[in-house]
């Protein structure tokens, strides 16, 4: 390879080769370890399909949350570019001189936005205009920055393949040349070439695509640079009347925040109309009950994992696709740990498999906690087939699978119908929310908390309209599920709504009216609040309930009665394992990372990552072959607050040289002195970067120390 230069030089020449890159199925993790079996790849098959059913329940669920929001926000584009066309009108004269502009509130769970701004990107170019540019304000520093981004951008959305080539060409030119002059002109040429012109695949009507509209997407409006804002937004005033720009603010805090931003000059070209996004808690409880509380998919979690997927939601990111991906671990985690979860898909299905089990399947579900529970109620002789004979435990084995099904269906039933009942009572004592009231559940036997005892005794002071509309919705519940094992359930409530309907309450009030008449005939103070205490007392020890008060204490232990019946936890029922991922701890260790906790198990026993036998040593002994790091940190560990450097390195010295033996050569032991000071210097630097130690001006030659307890 030829080079010239004006002077001599050493030029380097790295290779254009490509490295291969080895790729291993990722059934094959399933087939490697501990938990090597037969049928790892079947698991490993039924995995990928259910994520892949779970997973498109949840884009299609949220496309439907968005539609409402991406809708208002398209009409708002389409309304405000209409404003283009007709320019001859006075009112859309002034309009002309405001940029149009959608501040989008998203929430703080910042990592949902991306995600969001694509399917609103896709929306705006399938109905409204094919140039929509979105940037973010970290490719924005100053407003040279941004327009060589807007720009950029904006001619790469064109779809024609000859401007493509064109645009190729005149690269560095357009870098030289990003104005919005540039633009105005970029603009016109590009609406004269596609003005006649109709593509069919796009809903686009014909007058917009005359002069489609730009839509300009800031995705975090709070981070873009003061300055970059006022100057853009002035300079695009100046040429809104021949280049239609749509602005759309993604704005995660409040929208209080374009203020404290732009000053009132700059504000007042704005027309801001205000849109805000689904509540990242109402988006939970909508994926829980598509994903979760359904029999749709098999796969179910107890408490403690819903807890941790929870807390993390709620207590760090508010982010919906990072519990969806905690939820996709859930399921990795049980179907590479449970050798059972071959049997966690469709009830069809799972009994196919159960004729083809092994025997050391079977033997696992005979070792099962829950079976071996159930066996022990069972008689003595069925007790000597299921543990002895395959064809017995496999046809019990179906039947068990058949009812926990039909457990789920009735569970999921009752659980939606006392939430009904439960979600609108004064300081919600089973929560507001589903998930609330479905982790109580999951946890212990609700009934016996003081929580459902003080909601029995509210729901008994409940008034008529408020309980035959939570009786009518739990009708709805019943008669839309498709499952009709809880079809007497739905006659029984129909039954209650007929009964308060046909209540005759005008003649009770009558009769009570004309007792109230009767006792108030005296009109002075005296004898009126005598009166007022002798009914009082007089309905206190007659006791006497009328007929809305016996229904609704009817109805409330009709729904007593159903919740200690289907509520049961799940830890109650045979074969549970089969489908419930429980394994908390592996989860946390997953998604909440300790680093101060790793960082002192592996520089305090390297052997637990590392596995290598010779690093095996007792407590308190420090090996001499461990890596230096490893040595200074445990000898680090045996200081107090200031550490002296000097003796800190003869330590050091001391276990290294340990084993080796002295050689008489001074040269040498001087050779092996220095390069045994160089780790050591090597090991503090990097002790001090990982921030266990510092640097101290109370003494030249010693550090402190800023860790204790052990990490």
């Amino acid at each position: 390879m030829a080079t010239s230069s004006v002077s001599k030089g050493c030029f380097v020449f790295k290779p254009s080769f490509k490295k291969r890159k080895i790729s291993v199925p990722v059934e094959d993790y399933f087939s490697k370890g501990k938990n090597e079996s037969e049928d790892s790849k079947l698991r490993f098959e039924t995995y990928h399909l259910l994520w892949q059913q779970m997973k498109s329940e949840t884009e299609q669920l949220q496309e439907e949350l968005n539609k409402n929001l991406f809708d208002s926000l398209i009409q708002f584009l389409q309304k405000s570019h209409s404003g283009f066309h007709n320019s001859n009108d006075w009112s859309c004269q002034i309009k002309l001189k405001e940029i149009p502009t959608a501040a989008l509130i998203l929430g703080v769970n910042v990592t949902d936005h991306d995600l969001i701004f694509r399917s609103l990107t896709e929306a705006i170019q399938n109905n409204v205009t094919p140039h929509v540019v979105a940037l973010k304000a970290k490719d924005c520093p100053d407003i040279k920055h941004f327009l060589q981004k807007f720009v950029t951008q904006l001619t790469e959305c064109c779809g024609n393949v000859k401007a493509k080539e064109e645009e190729s060409v005149e690269v560095t030119q357009r870098k030289t040349n990003c104005s919005m002059d540039s633009l105005t002109a970029w603009y016109k040429a590009v609406t004269k070439k596609t003005g006649p012109k109709m593509p069919s695949k796009k809903r686009i009507t014909s007058s917009q695509w005359q002069s489609p509209p730009v839509v300009l997407i800031l995705k975090d409006m709070e981070s873009f640079s003061t300055k970059v804002l006022q100057d853009f937004i002035i300079i695009s005033s100046q040429h809104l009347h021949e280049f239609p720009l749509i602005l759309i603010f993604g704005i995660a805090t409040s929208p209080i925040i374009i203020h404290r931003l732009l000053p009132h000059a700059v504000s007042s070209l704005l027309c801001i109309e205000l849109f805000q996004s689904l509540s990242c808690k109402e988006h939970l409880t909508t994926i829980l009950d598509k994903l979760l509380l359904t029999t749709q998919f098999p796969f179910k979690i107890n408490e403690k994992v819903l807890q941790v997927l929870t807390n993390i939601f709620l207590y760090h990111d508010f982010s919906i696709q990072n519990f969806i991906k905690g939820l996709q671990l859930s399921l990795l985690e049980h179907f590479y740990s449970q050798p059972l979860s071959v049997l966690c898909c469709n009830l069809l299905e799972a009994k196919k498999r159960i004729n083809f089990l092994s025997f050391n399947q079977c033997e696992h579900i005979r070792r099962l906690p829950s079976f071996r529970r159930y066996v022990e109620k069972q008689a003595s002789e069925k007790q000597v087939a299921l543990l002895t004979n395959e064809r017995i435990l496999k046809v019990e084995t179906q039947s068990l699978l058949e009812n926990l099904h039909v457990y789920h269906v009735n569970y999921f039933l009752v659980l939606r119908c006392l939430h009904n009942f439960t979600s609108s009572l004064p300081k919600y004592p089973l929560g507001r929310q589903i998930r609330e009231l479905y982790c109580a559940c999951l946890e212990k036997s609700i009934w016996d908390s003081e929580d459902y005892g003080s909601a029995l005794q509210l729901l008994r002071m409940l008034a008529k309209d408020e309980l035959m509309t939570i009786l009518k919705k739990c009708v709805k519940v019943f008669n839309a599920s498709s499952e009709k094992q809880l079809g007497g359930t739905a006659k029984k409530i129909e039954e209650f709504l007929a009964e308060f309907q046909n209540l005759d309450e005008a003649k009770e009030e009558e009769d009570a009216s004309g007792s109230q008449s009767k006792g108030l005939q005296k009109t002075d103070l005296y004898h009126l609040q005598k009166s007022l205490l002798e009914m009082k007392e007089l309905r206190r020890t007659s006791k006497k309930q009328t007929k809305f008060e016996i229904l609704r204490e009817k109805v409330v232990n009709f729904i007593d009665s159903l919740v200690r019946e289907y509520l049961l936890p799940p830890e109650t029922q045979p074969l549970h394992e089969v489908v419930y991922f429980s394994s908390a701890h592996s989860l946390r260790e997953h998604l909440n990372a300790a680093p101060r906790i790793t960082l002192h198990t592996a520089l305090n026993n390297p052997y637990y990552y590392l596995k290598n036998e010779a690093l095996k040593s007792e407590e308190g002994c420090i090996p001499n072959i461990a890596p230096d790091i490893c040595i200074a940190y445990k000898l680090h560990l045996e200081c107090s607050r200031l550490i002296n450097l000097v003796d800190w390195s003869e330590a050091f010295a001391t276990v290294v040289t340990a084993a080796e033996q002295m050689d008489g050569n001074a040269s040498t032991s001087e050779e092996r002195n220095e390069i045994i000071h160089a780790r050591f210097v090597r090991a503090v630097s990097e002790l001090e970067l990982l921030g266990f130690i510092k640097p101290t001006k109370q003494k030249t030659d010693h550090v402190a120390r800023l860790t204790w307890g052990g990490c």
